[in-house]
């Protein structure tokens, strides 16, 4: 994608917590978008103190007034615009949620991994949730005077508002993948999420990683149904796709060579893949974006 979109690196202001949060002071002067697109792995939560701002999420556009909240997925693309002549005070909190899986987190690993779809689809809720906006905007508040003060047991105190913060937007989220009861723990299951997200691009045999995990092949792919709600080979699958949404958004490459490099070389079963978790096609999910990239396309579209 050229320049039009680039991957920001976030530097942690604790590195135990993966973890960065500011307040931003801005005066704009034009409706112009005054960022480049860009993402990054860490979720972003913005909470609008004083003035009015603009966020473009891929092909959705928000305007943010005083007390709004705003959640941006991992590795989503997006960009902020600021009101004609207008000051924007705002917090801006950014987290990797890797430092926070413990048992009880990892229950719902397939939630907060994004698996069924960005953690963004609760920006609708907060738009009609007084007090879920509210809640969400004071853990925010929170999180910035912890970090500020460093007052003693403050990583005991961010850690527990940051994993507060996602309990309540699970609870608040009425969607099917937040409802997840009566799953065994997905803890023991962490080295194959590790696992997997370092050899996308490698043939990944369940056979290697059952031996692995101590697992003969059969128990291990039911064990890991139960614990995920779906099948190991699903997972990869998608997981490949994540991965290649990404860099349709930042590499000059053409389709057939991204799917080679999430480890799906044959490109008609790539387009399938694609079609199934995203409801387009490659092509048409690059021209969601405002500044869709010039790009050659394949015949399968």
């Amino acid at each position: 994608m050229g320049n039009d979109l680039y991957k920001e690196p976030i530097p942690y202001q604790d590195s135990m917590l993966s973890i960065k949060i500011s307040q931003q002071i801005r005066a704009y002067f034009s409706t112009s978008p005054g960022a480049l697109q860009h993402y990054h792995k860490e979720i972003e939560l913005l909470y609008v103190q004083e003035g009015s701002l603009g966020m473009c999420i891929q092909d959705e556009h928000h305007q943010l007034e005083p007390g709004d909240v705003l959640l941006v997925g991992s590795s989503q693309p997006h960009f902020t615009q600021g009101v004609a002549t207008e000051r924007a005070v705002y917090l801006t909190l950014h987290f990797d949620l890797q430092p926070y899986y413990d048992p009880a987190m990892l229950i719902y690993y397939r939630y907060f991994a994004e698996i069924d779809s960005p953690l963004s689809h609760i920006n609708q809720l907060f738009r009609t949730n007084a007090t879920f906006r509210s809640a969400i905007g004071q853990a925010i508040v929170d999180i910035y005077g912890e970090m500020d003060s460093r007052s003693r047991g403050y990583t005991m105190a961010v850690n527990l508002l940051v994993k507060q913060l996602m309990l309540t937007i699970l609870r608040n989220d009425p969607d099917k993948a937040a409802q997840t009861h009566d799953r065994l723990p997905a803890y023991p299951l962490h080295p194959v999420f590790e696992y997997v997200d370092r050899h996308l691009s490698d043939k990944i045999e369940m056979e290697a990683i059952s031996k692995m995990m101590n697992m003969n092949y059969y128990y291990f792919s039911k064990y890991f149904k139960r614990v995920m709600g779906l099948s190991f080979i699903e997972y990869v699958n998608i997981r490949r796709i994540k991965q290649a949404e990404r860099l349709l958004l930042t590499k000059d490459a053409s389709i057939a060579a991204i799917a080679e490099q999430v480890g799906i070389p044959n490109i008609a079963h790539f387009y399938e893949l694609f079609r199934r978790y995203n409801r387009c096609s490659p092509k048409e999910y690059i021209q969601k974006l405002p500044t869709p990239p010039l790009r050659k396309f394949e015949a399968h579209e």
